[in-house]
């Protein structure tokens, strides 16, 4: 928010002025008919592994994160190389594998991946699409310095807090979005349908019906899938609510069963066909790979895109980028060691104190190890994992994340934030929406953002150019 001197950045500069003219008492009592208003609404998440307090309200805070157009600009550039990137990657990978023929990317990196999906071989998507919701995670390390973070090519979530966030505070500040002419996320719903529509399988006659598949109330992110069903004007179904019927998959209404085109499942890969996959799943569909490989229904997002998610992938994104685009990345990756590596292990062992070390599979803030926050115990902890299974990690600098303001009880102070831009996918076109959802680590000094790890979210503005 501010520069080196104490000025506001010009993107802050509205807000600034602002915020000066209000109140602290105002303000926070503003933060609590925020968190009110969440719980009103039921804006929850569950947290797995926990015997008590396990669905648990997602901290919000008032003060916006703001990048400018021009910030935003150079942003979705990068985004649409990146994800255009992904997405050829995924159909060569499950195809020819030019990549792998180039020496690019290792055989045994795809080959050997739990995430590769040999099912999908062969098969090309409706409209040639794998990603249809993609979720980029970037870090900011100078004025305008970015990083990818990770890529969620697979189901990423938290697009219901972007919009709910927003929704919030345009009732609890309706004169800061008279005075400052910030660009709009509600349409996101609409824009989702849209997108999805377009993939649509050639079976499909007169207008295609979407669905979301969840796996039920009891999972993490239930309340996003029922808010972006309700939204879009789709339906909501779990597995046991469709079937295969005469060649395509069908949902059961008061009048029978109705066919459907396109399935935003928000179930993961092993789960979403028992003939196929797990056999002993109850949330998917029996029958509906074979169906989807015939061409008789879309599924967003494709299976076997989660390979896209992996953290091992990732450290070839630089490559990946430059052979599907002919052009060199324009976001950076994070400088990545591959453990596997016995030259990078060695290094990272030797430095582990200094480093952040992730599992190539992990999500959520789960099994890393931040090593200048960690004990001792912790990091030897961590060492024995790596020395035993060295090709689940990848190792990175800690980096100096950037900072924006929070509502504290003494007013303004910095927190480390990460940024998920949301990006659709569809054959003619990729539309990224603009903002986001801006995490935040609520604990001083914390560089996890995740809300299973304490962290919050705010609203993310970009302004009109």
């Amino acid at each position: 928010m501010l520069a080196a001197d104490g000025s506001a950045r010009s993107a802050y500069a509205g807000y600034s002025h602002w915020y000066e003219a209000e109140e602290l008492a105002r303000l926070r009592k503003k933060a609590s008919e925020a968190e009110g208003f969440f719980r009103r609404t039921g804006i929850t998440f569950n947290v797995y592994g926990e015997t008590e307090a396990s669905e648990r309200l997602i901290p919000f805070d008032i003060v916006p994160r703001i990048l400018s157009g021009r910030e935003w600009s150079r942003l979705t550039k990068g985004i649409e190389q990146r994800v255009r990137a992904i997405n050829a990657f995924l159909h060569d990978i499950y195809h020819r594998q030019e990549i792998v023929r180039a020496g690019r990317v290792p055989q045994s990196l795809i080959e050997n991946n739990e995430a590769f999906e040999p099912k999908m071989i062969g098969v090309s998507p409706p409209g040639g699409v794998y990603t249809h919701i993609v979720g980029v995670d970037l870090v900011r390390t100078g004025p305008d310095e970015f990083y990818v973070l990770e890529d969620n090519a697979r189901t990423p979530s938290g697009v219901s807090y972007m919009l709910e966030n927003r929704e919030t505070m345009l009732q609890m500040f309706p004169e800061l979005f008279g005075a400052i002419k910030v660009q709009s996320v509600q349409d996101y719903p609409l824009r989702l349908r849209r997108s999805l529509a377009a993939c649509a399988p050639p079976a499909t006659s007169g207008k295609p019906r979407v669905a979301v598949l969840t796996p039920g109330i009891h999972n993490s992110a239930y309340y996003e899938h029922s808010f972006l069903a309700d939204h879009m004007g789709a339906e909501l179904v779990e597995g046991h609510d469709l079937r295969v019927d005469n060649g395509r998959i069908a949902m059961r209404t008061t009048r029978g069963y109705t066919p459907i085109d396109v399935l935003y499942r928000r179930v993961d890969d092993n789960f979403l066909d028992p003939l196929n996959f797990r056999p002993d799943s109850y949330l998917g569909v029996p029958g509906i790979m074979d169906i989807y490989r015939a061409g008789g229904i879309t599924i967003a997002n494709a299976p076997g895109t989660g390979i896209a998610d992996d953290k091992a992938i990732y450290s070839y994104m630089p490559e990946i980028v430059e052979f599907y685009t002919g052009e060199k990345p324009i976001l950076k990756n994070v400088p990545t060691h591959r453990c596997s590596d016995p030259e990078s292990l060695a290094y990272v062992l030797d430095n582990l104190s200094e480093l952040v070390v992730k599992e190539v599979h992990g999500s959520g803030g789960y099994g890393m190890l931040v090593g200048p926050a960690a004990s001792k115990e912790e990091l030897e902890t961590f060492r024995a994992k790596l020395q035993a299974k060295p090709g689940n990690y990848i190792a990175q600098p800690t980096l100096a994340l950037s900072t924006v303001p929070i509502l504290s009880e003494a007013g303004l102070a910095p927190r480390h934030v990460d940024l998920r831009p949301f990006v659709l996918v569809s054959p003619d076109r990729i539309d990224i929406t603009p903002g986001g959802l801006t995490r935040v680590a609520l604990k001083e000094g914390s560089l996890v953002v995740n809300s299973s790890q304490g962290g919050g979210t705010k609203d993310t503005w970009v302004l009109e150019e």
